[in-house]
């Protein structure tokens, strides 16, 4: 099932939307769909990285060296 969202842009911001999907020869929607996938994914990283982080920091873990040195 699919929604349908409204947003706004500034007018620079869609000048420059539309410049990149004429170029890539697909849709705003397909951009904009595949651009917030991408931002969702690299949020979720972080999010990750920064609770594995600290658990890691909790344990003495600080460096490259340092988990490899557990791991070996």
């Amino acid at each position: 099932m699919r929604d349908t969202i409204t947003i706004s842009l500034p007018a620079d911001l869609k000048k420059d939307l539309d410049a990149v999907v004429e170029e890539e020869g697909i849709t705003r929607s397909d951009l904009v769909r595949s651009s917030l996938r991408d931002f969702l994914t690299v949020r979720k990283y972080r999010l990750l990285r920064q609770r594995l982080v600290a658990k890691a920091r909790a344990k003495g873990i600080i460096t490259d060296a340092d988990v490899f040195e557990r791991i070996s």
